[in-house]
């Protein structure tokens, strides 16, 4: 069947939105260590593959440890960099007020660390500046602190306000020139950062296309900002047509949770990763943007076992972003603008930094800097189409033309799916439903969509969406009897343990019975 299924009219009479342009190469700037051949080879890897002149790569000799002091930043990095700006008159310093100097004109745009530049500048309480001792918070990521290389003077004891936040144009029309953004190619090993090039270079000649899951923490009082960001998401994405799940419960995604096709990946908050992400064959979609928002998610950023930002890179990610020290949750990346802004068109770096309020504060944004993931959302019929995409994007298409009609939209998915045999329709639009808040459509959706699956896992997640709908709906003990149905069916799979992980939290074993405590023998007199 060929691809205009869904609706050659729609798909031709779609208005043509050029993407957002990417950053010119020539302003870009690369960071590494000479002390660490591999972080040598990333630089001029990735210089290739972004043509970005060899005279804009800097090699410095830096300590080989992720985390460094303040006053090892100022020597080893902060100053021989601002000489290196200065002498290759890359930049124009001009006097500010009250001794700052500010940059008026700088080419560098974009800042790029390699693997094996230290990240993270640890607090320090005895730090002093002229004799005199700076208090306040003085911990910072290396990353943020370049942002605002080009501000020499600004008070070292708080962040800097980032006048990029919430912006929606590109960095080169902005007038900044005394920030830089800056991001990072950096993992546990050079395999992986040569993969976050090559696959966000090989995903823009397609655009990323696939699903969304998305997982709030629901822990109310002063985080309900970042559920909202994630309701936020999920309104965003139907409105575009990108199909999305919402794990709307306290408890985060089960382990073993049987995702398919994620392409963007936005949860929270538990320190260590977990859910699908514990299983060591799972793999995000190529190209998928995963974030997991935690105090310390990227403190171990080259460890693919520790806290969120090393995993998600282990599970396939291409982009993420994430936090060294606590940023509190007004100072991090708002992922309901990062979203935003990727979706459309812009550069992940740029979309970054339009989602933070602040520099020399606590974040990192790793992954080519350069990634345009959703340079084709806006035109669906453009770039290279792939047989695995056609179906997410006929759903943009759709979406386009219909989501203000949804029993047209909803008559079109399902001829869709039978025309194609394919269940990802059915399930698409039972996630639809269940958004809309048609329980009853829902249910009958995700059924013949686990009728139609050939594979088990699939199957167990089709299952799984309606199990929740009867949880949601305060049905618990029917919940509790489909997820034990479930389980019979699927014994021996992976899915076995995302259940007994359900039935756990709904159905919880009683407490061991408590031993008798021993007679403790006393001295009679």
């Amino acid at each position: 069947m060929k691809y205009y299924t869904l609706a050659l009219i729609a798909l031709l009479l779609l208005p043509l939105q050029a993407a957002k342009p990417s950053i010119a190469p020539d302003t870009v700037a690369i960071l590494y260590n000479t002390r660490v051949p591999d972080s040598k080879t990333l630089a001029e890897y990735y210089a290739k593959q972004r043509h970005i002149p060899k005279a804009n790569l800097i090699g410095l000799p830096l300590s080989r440890n992720s985390l460094i002091s303040r006053k090892e930043y100022i020597s080893s990095i902060e100053q021989p960099l601002r000489k290196h700006f200065t002498d290759k008159n890359w930049w124009k310093m001009e006097p500010a007020s009250q001794g700052v100097k500010v940059a008026t004109k700088n080419k560098i745009r974009v800042f790029v660390c390699m693997m094996g530049v230290p990240y993270g500048i640890n607090p320090d309480k005895n730090y002093q500046i002229d004799g005199r001792k700076i208090g306040g918070i003085n911990s910072a990521t290396v990353d943020s602190e370049l942002a605002a290389l080009g501000i020499i003077g600004f008070p070292l004891q708080r962040a800097l306000v980032n006048k990029y936040f919430k912006k929606d144009t590109s960095f080169a029309d902005a007038n900044l020139p005394s920030y830089m953004l800056v991001g990072r190619i950096d993992a546990d090993k050079l395999s992986t950062c040569k993969r976050l090039i090559d696959d966000a270079i090989e995903v823009e000649k397609t655009g990323l296309w696939g699903m969304c899951y998305l997982d709030q923490a629901k822990k109310g009082g002063g985080y309900k900002m970042g559920d909202q960001w994630l309701l936020d998401i999920e309104k965003k994405n139907w409105q575009l047509g990108i199909p999305t799940t919402m794990d709307a419960n306290r408890d985060t995604y089960l382990t073993n949770y049987p995702m398919r096709d994620a392409a963007l990946y936005f949860g929270w908050y538990t320190t260590n990763f977990n859910g699908p992400f514990r299983n060591p064959n799972f793999k995000l979609k190529k190209g998928a943007i995963a974030v997991h928002l935690h105090s310390y998610s990227a403190l171990y950023l080259r460890n693919p076992k520790r806290h969120w930002t090393g995993p998600l890179l282990a599970s396939g990610a291409c982009a993420t972003v994430g936090n060294v020290y606590e940023p509190y949750l007004s100072g991090t990346h708002y992922f309901n603008i990062l979203h935003d802004r990727l979706t459309k068109g812009y550069t992940f770096i740029e979309a970054a930094y339009m989602s933070i309020n602040k520099l020399s504060w606590q974040n990192l944004v790793i992954g080519d800097p350069l990634y345009q993931p959703y340079k084709f959302l806006q035109q669906p019929k453009m770039g290279k189409i792939t047989a695995e995409d056609k179906v997410y994007r006929n759903c943009v298409i759709g979406f386009k033309e219909w989501k203000d009609d949804p029993d047209t939209l909803t008559r079109k998915f399902r001829s869709a799916g039978l025309k194609t045999n394919d269940a990802r329709y059915y399930e698409i639009l039972g996630l639809y439903k269940r958004y809309l808040k048609d329980m009853g459509i829902a249910v009958a959706f995700f059924q013949s969509a686990s009728k139609m699956y050939l594979l088990p896992a699939d199957k167990t997640r089709c299952q799984l969406h309606i199990i929740d709908i009867l949880r949601s709906m305060g049905k618990k003990d029917k919940a509790i009897l489909a997820a034990r149905n479930l389980l019979a069916q699927i014994k021996g799979t992976a899915e076995e343990q995302t259940v007994k992980s359900l039935l756990n939290i709904l159905s919880p074993p009683p407490p061991p019975k408590a031993k008798p405590h021993k007679k403790i023998p006393t001295n009679k007199r």
